[in-house]
């Protein structure tokens, strides 16, 4: 386990606008009534709250699935998590759904450096609009949600329609689900279509948000998925083989989602966990039963067979139309802004780390502004 570094508003800015950066940088909730203008030009407020470090919050989460990318590129590793991260909703200039910077885009940016296809899937219950967006005019990304859609459940995007524009067009995958769907119909579409995806597009690596609100019993969520449902779609993303970041998302039934990504973590590390959670800190959350998994819920499933034949069709349909794989001419790979510099051999995995031990693994705050090579003192000024 590593602990990343915080991103440096430079690093945000390679997605996001530098005025919007910088409003997140210096606003705070002792100040934001003096900038009534600029919580609605950036969407703050409502469910995008101003909060104390909410900058700091957002450069730790960044930090996290920029190091993963890293990792995957430098060959460090093949599978990198972030539960952390996986904020698909923010926008180049404006937060969203409690989204605030896109880690995402900014993981898939990193790897676009080392590999010229990228594929993304969301299995959030909310459709990955930031997301898609961000790449909506390019075929070097490939965007898959699988999400429900309908009654104005927000975003209120992502309709089997909506397949991408330009050079992109084909290469965003809308998957729109009604309420109710189940373990069973969810995992043969995503098998189906995930399946396709990578014969037809042979991305270079993947990157797999795996949202927990997408679970039975979520407080915003409306389907009936177990975690072993859940899990599944990880662990056949997992059977390609091909360098995986992984990232949390949505999920507001809290002891659920510590189970889900529990659980999913062990499946990502080929490990069997008993379903007896061990005693620890938090076990009175899992009351009374203290047990890892979770079954499947009981809403109506009104995603009939016809329904999801229907979808399936339209996105294979879709898919005929990319021929092969575009060809990208890869040019020069940029530095990364930051590589972690220690030997993850030496550690054991066993043995949670003191803050001390954790603390000489980043940078501190200052290093980066000594030296006269440092190309980076005038980052705060963006």
């Amino acid at each position: 386990m590593q602990r990343p570094h915080k991103a440096y508003p430079v690093e945000l800015a390679q997605f996001h606008s530098a005025d919007y950066v910088e409003f997140l940088h210096r606003i705070t909730p002792s100040t934001e009534h003096l900038f009534p203008n600029e919580l609605a030009k950036y969407n703050l407020g409502e469910d995008c709250p101003v909060f104390e470090n909410l900058f700091e919050f957002c450069q730790i989460y960044a930090g996290g699935t920029i190091d993963a990318a890293h990792r995957l590129n430098n060959e460090l590793c093949d599978i990198a998590i972030n539960w952390a991260g996986g904020l698909h909703h923010a926008k180049k200039c404006e937060a969203s759904g409690f989204c605030y910077i896109n880690d995402l885009v900014l993981g898939i940016l990193e790897l676009l450096k080392h590999h010229a296809r990228v594929l993304y899937i969301d299995i959030d219950v909310h459709h990955g609009d930031g997301v898609e967006e961000a790449f909506y005019f390019t075929n070097r990304v490939m965007t898959v949600s699988f999400h429900k859609y309908g009654d104005m459940f927000f975003p209120g995007t992502g309709d089997v329609k909506e397949i991408g524009e330009r050079e992109g067009k084909f290469y965003a995958i809308n998957v729109p689900l009604k309420d109710g769907i189940d373990d069973n119909s969810f995992t043969r579409l995503f098998k189906t279509i995930i399946s396709k995806v990578v014969e037809t597009y042979l991305p270079g690596a993947i990157v797999l948000q795996c949202g927990a609100d997408s679970l039975a019993g979520d407080r915003l969520g409306c389907f009936n998925l177990s975690i072993d449902g859940h899990a599944e779609c990880v662990r056949f993303v997992k059977k390609f083989n091909l360098p995986l970041l992984i990232t949390g998302g949505g999920g507001y039934t809290k002891e659920n989602v510590a189970r889900c990504w529990a659980f999913e973590t062990g499946v990502l590390l080929d490990m069997e966990l008993p379903n007896e959670i061990p005693e620890n800190d938090y076990i009175k959350f899992f009351e009374p039963d203290y047990s890892l998994k979770i079954p499947g819920g009981h809403i109506e499933n009104l995603n009939s067979k016809s329904y999801l034949g229907t979808i399936k069709m339209n996105v294979l349909e879709n898919l005929r139309y990319i021929q092969h794989a575009p060809s990208v001419q890869m040019q020069e790979v940029p530095p990364d802004f930051y590589l972690p510099d220690f030997d993850e051999d030496e550690q054991n995995p066993d043995e949670r780390m003191d803050q001390h031990t954790q603390d000489k693994q980043i940078q501190r705050d200052d290093e980066y502004y000594d030296g006269d090579n440092d190309n980076d003192h005038n980052m705060e000024d963006m």
